[in-house]
């Protein structure tokens, strides 16, 4: 098996959360991004070859607990609902990718 860029893996599951008709590229703070709706749910950290994700707060330190996941804090401000996972982590970036995108969809209905 060769082994893949953490930037090829996360071009993957973009193509793949993009056959969601909702879901559309985007930048955010500079980093490629997917947002439904409008909504940013994923992206991608090319300087540390890591998923960034928004979940819930409870679920971001649940996976920080685990360590599967860091603190996501561009320029030292900690976002609370964003979670960046590694590519050590990379076996669970596309359940958690999938489990972002529903994430955003709760939100899309409340609104």
């Amino acid at each position: 098996m060769v082994d893949r860029t953490a930037g090829a893996l996360y071009e993957d599951i973009e193509d793949r959360l993009l056959a969601d008709r909702g879901v559309e590229r985007s930048t955010m703070m500079g980093f490629p991004c997917l947002r439904l709706r409008g909504r940013f749910f994923a992206s991608f950290d090319a300087q540390a070859d890591a998923l960034v994700i928004k979940l819930p707060r409870q679920r971001v330190r649940e996976l920080i607990g685990e360590g599967l996941g860091e603190p996501f804090a561009p320029a030292g401000r900690v976002f609370r609902e964003w979670v960046s996972l590694p590519i050590a982590s990379v076996d669970a970036w596309d359940q958690l990718a999938d489990e972002a995108r529903r994430f955003a969809r709760l939100h899309e209905s409340a609104s």
